[in-house]
C-alpha cells in the first residue's frame, strides 16, 4: 500500500488509513482523554454503529450473564452441528479498560466467527474507573473457565480455546495465555492472537518509551491517552509492573505456550512493546508469527470497514485460527 507523508505528525500514513485519520484531524485531532468518560464511551459505540462490516450470512448470537459481566456467543455453524465438539475463540475487546463493550467490537468479532466457522465468545468485562485492576482480568479468567465448562449455559463442548484481543484486550489475551497454558483443568489453549497489545504499563515505558515519544499527538490513540487509560485502571503504583498487567515484564514465559500471532502498527504508542513481546515469545521458543504494519495506526481493526488493510488482516487472523485449530 502506498504511503503519504503526513506533515502534521511527520509520520508515514498509508493511503487507506488516511480515510479514517482525516475525519479525526478535521474534527480537531482531540484524542479520548480530552473528553469525559461517559462521552468517550458513547462516541466509541456511535462510531462502531456508523461503520459496520457487512455479512452475507449472520451467525446466531446469544448473550449470557456470567458472574458480574456479560458475554456474547457468535455461532456460525449449522443448527445440526451445534451439538458436536468444537474449537472456540475467546475475544477480549480493546478500549483501555475504560471503554468498549459488545457493540464496539461486534462487527470485527462477528467477522472472525463467519470466516473461521467457529463459535466465538466476546467478553464484556467490567470497566474502570468503576471497576479498577484487576477486575477486567478476573472477568476474563472467569470467561475462559465458563467457556471450558460443558455444563455451562452456552451448551458447547469445547475442545480448545484460542484467546484473542486488541489493545487492552491484547493484554488480557496474553495474560490468559500465560496462565491457562499450564493448567489441565480447563479446555486446552490452542492459540493467542494479540493485536497491537499493551504489554508494559511501567512508568519507565510510559515516560521514556520511544514509541510513546513518537506519538504524542496527531492520532486517535496519543501517548497521553494511553497514560490516562493506565492511570484510570490502576490504583497503586506497584500494580503497573504486576506481570498479569504487564506480561512483557515476566522474567520467563511459561512453557507450553501455543502458536501465537502478534500484529503491531507503526503509528502507535504501543508499537515498541508489542514488537518486544513478539521477540520475547520467539526467544522462549514459541511458534510466533509477527506482522508489523507500516503507515497504520492504532484502531485498525475497529476501523476495518473504512481501512481496507484492516479487513484484509481480519481475514488473515481467521486463516491463522483455522490453521492452528484444524
Amino acid at each position: 500500500m502506498h504511503t503519504l507523508h503526513d506533515e502534521y505528525s511527520g509520520r508515514p500514513v498509508a493511503e487507506d488509513a488516511w480515510k479514517a485519520l482525516k475525519p479525526f484531524r478535521d474534527g480537531g485531532a482531540k484524542s479520548f482523554h480530552n473528553f469525559p468518560i461517559p462521552q468517550v464511551r458513547e462516541n466509541y459505540v456511535a462510531s462502531a454503529h456508523a461503520n459496520p462490516l457487512h455479512e452475507e450470512k449472520e451467525p446466531t448470537t446469544t448473550d449470557f450473564q456470567v458472574d458480574q459481566f456479560q458475554v456474547r456467543l457468535y455461532d456460525p455453524r449449522p443448527e445440526a452441528e451445534r451439538d458436536q465438539e468444537t474449537p472456540a475463540v475467546l475475544y477480549m475487546h480493546g478500549g483501555g479498560w475504560l471503554m468498549g463493550n459488545l457493540e464496539t467490537h461486534h462487527s470485527s468479532v462477528r467477522r472472525i466467527a463467519v470466516l473461521t466457522g467457529l463459535p466465538v465468545v466476546a467478553v464484556d468485562y467490567r470497566l474502570a474507573p468503576e471497576h479498577t485492576y484487576p477486575a477486567a482480568i478476573d472477568d476474563c479468567r472467569a470467561a475462559y473457565r465458563w467457556l471450558s465448562n460443558p455444563e455451562a449455559e452456552h451448551g458447547l463442548t469445547v475442545t480448545s480455546i484460542a484467546v484473542a484481543g486488541d489493545s487492552a484486550g491484547g493484554q488480557l489475551a496474553a495474560t490468559l495465555a500465560n496462565e491457562f497454558a499450564v493448567l489441565d483443568d480447563v479446555a486446552k489453549l490452542s492459540a493467542q492472537i494479540l493485536l497491537y497489545p499493551i504489554t508494559d504499563c511501567s512508568r519507565e515505558r510510559t515516560t521514556n518509551g520511544a514509541s510513546y515519544k513518537r506519538l504524542e499527538e496527531g492520532f486517535p490513540l496519543a501517548s497521553d491517552t494511553m497514560r490516562w487509560f493506565i492511570d484510570t485502571f490502576v490504583t497503586e503504583e506497584s500494580q503497573r509492573t504486576a506481570t498479569d498487567l504487564s506480561p512483557l515484564l515476566l522474567e520467563e514465559l511459561p512453557e507450553g505456550l501455543p502458536p501465537s500471532l502478534v500484529i503491531t502498527v507503526d503509528n502507535d504508542p504501543l508499537a515498541d512493546e508489542g514488537i518486544e513481546y513478539a521477540g520475547k515469545l520467539a526467544k522462549a521458543g514459541v511458534d510466533v508469527t509477527h506482522k508489523h504494519l507500516l503507515g497504520y495506526h492504532h484502531g485498525l481493526f475497529t476501523s476495518a470497514a473504512i481501512i481496507d488493510r484492516g479487513e484484509e488482516e481480519l481475514a488473515g487472523i481467521a486463516e491463522f485460527i483455522k490453521a492452528v485449530t484444524s
